[in-house]
């Protein structure tokens, strides 16, 4: 069945960025979808909660008429026939239940996960940056996944724990409204019981969710990063650290948990099946000495009086199945109500391929500046190459150009057109970047290439690989372009950057950014990639990214960025004429590579 309603999803979010509280709203408008099957399947439990108690007042009224003198065969058989007609429907009804919370709880997952990810293609992908990936995958996966307790089990469980005890009630409150309240005795004791271990519970559940997440984190940080662990002997400093995580959590919930033990258990017999009956029975028996209640009125209570508390277990689970699923909402809905790229309403389209950053200004927390009035002009069919030391602003002031971030003044234009103007997908047509973090799909190596043109021929994939000095590697592979990676395509860091570097050449965007793209590359293969990409730049405005500065040297400007302002910019001999801080750099970078400095650049 497909769900297409997709409400305003309400988020509480909670102080100082911790995870959002369990936000019961934000549950019930994710359950928008699935709500009218969830009020059948509700109306289908309801019938299944009193006709489980019909074969057992049944039995009781059977005896009643039994120890009759006189009884009536005709209303023997009656009852017979209505305590087996209770169990068909019994069953009937719970399984009807069962199978459309089921099928929704399926549904309600596709649904969620698919706007989820339609969502998240709309964000800006410097989002993606600021957050790793154990975090994102523990709401699309875990948090998700937790919510089919509550839809499948927990609600059904929940009703039926309310509806079950109160047609009991209801019952021996017709029998005999005095034993009643004697059989009520242990449900108030239980009550205060219950009470005091639930005092704090949204907290501790919310401290119980933090430390999950921080596990997840650390599983995922030691499983992407075992190769260079092991590289530099680091395994056991590694593994610490996902042991201590592991370790802050155990210790956490045998803190939470351990206080709770006894006065669980204490409250759990309280109401326990077999304590319920010995109250029933005692307090029958000191009801038929005192004449009170005739004998055969007891066995009513003593069938039916389990039916009070019984429940009550489940509505201890069920409540925690609903709390846990609400913070699970919570998350849910504080990713759906994640800002998306903010798309113009009447998008303008470029005129050409120049780019012109003026008087740009960023900062990431909106304090702390990491770009300060930053002006640069990108000439079609140039090469500029940023440079400068760690913590610059290189990598942030070319993020802002496929826009994942906006500046936060100033404007960044392609062909005189702001950014912001330009809608996303004509952007991106523009607009082709190759990142530090090489990300390939699961597929073959040319459907990898060809990911920005699925149409694209084998021959111009194969000329782009070339032209990215990475063809005659993928003619090794096993099956060559049709090779899989993961499968039988194992490429090592420099590879995946080639191919992804053919990726971006093969779709053909007249704009170019590599973002420290070659810095995995043999020295061999960077200069002839280099020499590849300055050709196929003609026509083209070519941003380039790299601490190797054998790698800019031939670029048309050089870009020297220094505490997020602009320092120098020229070409290489004109900024070692000038000896300033680029010469400098460059000197320093030569004395650790063992040059000469008087070799010529």
């Amino acid at each position: 069945m497909t769900i297409t309603a997709e409400p305003a999803v309400p988020v509480t979010p909670a102080p100082d960025g911790d995870p959002p509280a369990p936000d019961r709203a934000a549950l019930l408008a994710l359950l928008t979808p699935i709500r009218p099957r969830l009020l059948v399947a509700a109306g289908l439990q309801i019938v299944y909660a009193v006709s489980a108690l019909v074969p057992f007042i049944c039995v009781a009224e059977l005896a009643r008429v039994l120890l009759t003198p006189g009884s009536d065969r005709d209303r023997i058989w009656l009852i017979a026939w209505l305590a087996v007609a209770g169990l068909l429907v019994r069953f009937l009804s719970f399984g009807t239940a069962g199978a459309i919370t089921h099928f929704a709880d399926a549904d309600l997952q596709l649904h969620l996960r698919r706007r989820m990810a339609a969502h998240l293609s709309k964000v800006p992908l410097g989002w993606f940056g600021e957050r790793n990936s154990g975090q994102v995958k523990k709401v699309l996966q875990d948090d998700v996944r937790e919510m089919h307790h509550l839809v499948a089990h927990a609600l059904l469980d929940l009703l039926a724990a309310v509806v079950t005890p109160v047609a009991a009630l209801a019952y021996l409150l017709y029998v005999d409204w005095r034993l009643t309240l004697v059989v009520l005795i242990p449900v108030p004791l239980f009550a205060a019981a219950f009470a005091v271990m639930m005092r704090g519970y949204d907290e501790q559940m919310r401290r119980w969710s933090e430390a999950n997440t921080r596990i997840s984190a650390a599983v995922v940080e030691f499983v992407q990063g075992i190769a260079v662990i092991k590289t530099f002997g680091q395994t056991r400093r590694s593994y610490r650290r996902f042991a201590e995580a592991a370790d802050d959590f155990a210790d956490f919930f045998g803190a939470w948990v351990r206080p709770m033990l006894k006065l669980s258990g204490v409250s759990t017999a309280l109401i326990s099946p077999p304590t319920m009956l010995f109250v029933a029975a005692a307090g029958g028996v000191w009801f038929a000495a005192n004449g009170w209640l005739a004998p055969v009125d007891v066995l009513p209570f003593v069938l039916v009086g389990v039916a009070l508390t019984a429940p009550f277990l489940t509505l201890d689970m069920g409540s925690m199945r609903l709390r846990r699923a609400a913070e699970s909402a919570g998350r849910v809905a504080a990713l759906l109500a994640t800002p998306p790229l903010p798309e113009p309403e009447n998008p303008v389209p470029p005129a050409g391929h120049r780019v012109e950053f003026g008087e740009v200004s960023f900062s990431y927390d909106g304090s702390t500046p990491v770009l300060s009035d930053v002006s640069l002009a990108l000439e079609p069919g140039t090469v500029t190459a940023l440079v400068g030391p760690s913590g610059s602003g290189k990598s942030t002031l070319a993020k802002l150009l496929p826009r994942f971030y906006d500046p936060g003044s100033g404007r960044v234009s392609v062909g005189g057109v702001d950014v912001r103007e330009i809608g996303s997908a004509e952007l991106y047509r523009h607009v082709g970047f190759v990142l530090q973090d090489v990300q390939l799909l699961r597929t073959s190596v040319a459907d990898n290439i060809a990911l920005g043109r699925p149409g694209a021929g084998r021959e111009e994939v194969e000329r782009m690989a070339r032209a990215a000095q990475i063809h005659d590697r993928i003619t090794e592979l096993p099956r060559g372009y049709d090779s899989v990676v993961g499968e039988d395509a194992h490429l090592s860091g420099g590879e995946a950057q080639r191919v992804s570097i053919a990726r971006a050449l093969l779709a053909d965007a007249p704009i170019v950014l590599l973002d420290e793209a070659t810095a995995a590359l043999d020295p061999e293969n960077e200069s002839a990639l280099m020499d590849a990409l300055t050709t196929l730049a003609r026509d083209r405005t070519l941003l380039v990214i790299a601490h190797r500065l054998t790698t800019i040297a031939a670029a048309d400007q050089i870009v020297m960025l220094a505490d997020g302002v602009i320092a120098e910019r020229g070409t290489h001999r004109e900024l070692l004429d000038l000896d300033g801080r680029y010469a400098a750099f460059w000197k320093e970078r030569a004395r650790a590579r063992g040059w000469r400095l008087t070799q010529p650049a």
